[in-house]
């Protein structure tokens, strides 16, 4: 079988410009494979009649596999970031011809997503619908904050002209029901022979969603102590705002930096003895070495160190959105009792 791709140069050249590619061979090894036929007018055709849904992150991928459930002979789901840090993460040449070909790209739309405006102004289906989800709840989205203590990351824009906003918005339970009701509303207009289904399946699933929301308000009523000391970057704004949790953390959500200072552990150790804290939190790909350091500069050097799941990257056991959220509940209820 001979398959002729017919592009344009300055097509080619626009779709991996901004994008980190090591080997820009790949790409042309990627369209082979894909079995994708792409042409200079913008036409496609793909290998299987099937609706194509690709996703950037871990969250969004299994809120469609919730919502398609029973649906894997007619839709195809892929998500690309994989287990990779969203916050680092580069498409391959594979991604980039799984997005351009695509009926559904589901993406979050943060800083974090900046590379997909790059693939899509190139993308060959002119028909795909986008969905980006920090648009489809723009009243929610909030912008990113520096709390009292919090090590600030030193950008190369100018911060007084360029408005950054959290992109964490998965982690809110309550953020999940309303954007797995945008993502079940394309599904049902791209595929409405089977609406009834994906409606039936989003019903069920917001009923967890509702139940785990429930958990963490009556948690958070019966918490003495709202405070959470967080020796690592912290990506739970939504989270902490949704059941009115204050904290302290090391960095902010997006923060690159590693290594805190002095100053910044030193703050943390004497929230700890301020507030009578016995927990200190993580994230899932923390090594705790700051919340060790922290714990070592309070008065008692007794707390314990809890790991929370940001889900910015898939996780290889398995789980899911729902059982890492339950996950989450049962931590921060050991942590605060």
């Amino acid at each position: 079988m001979i398959i002729i791709f017919i592009f344009e140069k300055r097509e080619i050249f626009m779709i991996i410009k901004n994008i980190k590619i090591k080997n820009i061979k790949k790409i042309f090894f990627a369209l082979v494979t894909s079995g994708v036929v792409l042409t200079g007018c913008g036409k496609f055709s793909h290998s299987e009649d099937m609706l194509k849904i690709v996703c950037t992150s871990f969250p969004q991928y299994e809120w469609v596999k919730a919502i398609a459930d029973g649906q894997t002979e007619n839709i195809e789901i892929d998500c690309i970031a994989g287990s990779g840090d969203i916050h680092s993460y580069q498409p391959t040449a594979e991604d980039i011809v799984k997005i351009s070909s695509c009926d559904i790209f589901i993406y979050n739309g943060g800083e974090s997503d900046a590379w997909t405006q790059d693939v899509l102004k190139n993308a060959v289906n002119r028909d795909m619908k986008k969905i980006n989800l920090m648009e489809s709840i723009e009243s929610e989205v909030k912008e990113e904050e520096i709390v009292e203590g919090m090590q600030e990351e030193q950008h190369e824009h100018d911060s007084e002209t360029e408005t950054e906003y959290d992109e964490h918005v998965w982690l809110s339970v309550k953020n999940a029901e309303k954007l797995c009701k945008v993502i079940t509303e394309n599904l049902c207009k791209a595929d409405s022979s089977h609406e009834s289904i994906y409606r039936e399946n989003l019903e069920n699933y917001s009923e967890k969603l509702e139940k785990l929301d429930s958990d963490f308000e009556k948690l958070s009523e019966s918490a003495e102590n709202h405070t959470l000391i967080f020796a690592d970057r912290f990506p739970f704004r939504y989270f902490t705002d949704d059941y009115n949790f204050d904290y302290y953390s090391a960095f902010s959500g997006c923060s690159a930096d590693t290594q805190a200072s002095f100053e910044t552990v030193k703050f943390l150790a004497d929230k700890i003895d301020e507030t009578g804290a016995e927990s200190v939190f993580v994230i899932e790909s923390s090594d705790c070495s700051i919340a060790e350091a922290v714990i070592e500069n309070t008065k008692n050097k007794n707390q314990e160190i809890f790991t929370l799941d940001s889900m910015q990257s898939a996780p290889e056991s398995g789980e899911d959105y729902i059982s890492i959220m339950k996950k989450n509940y049962e931590t921060l209820k050991d942590a605060l009792e």
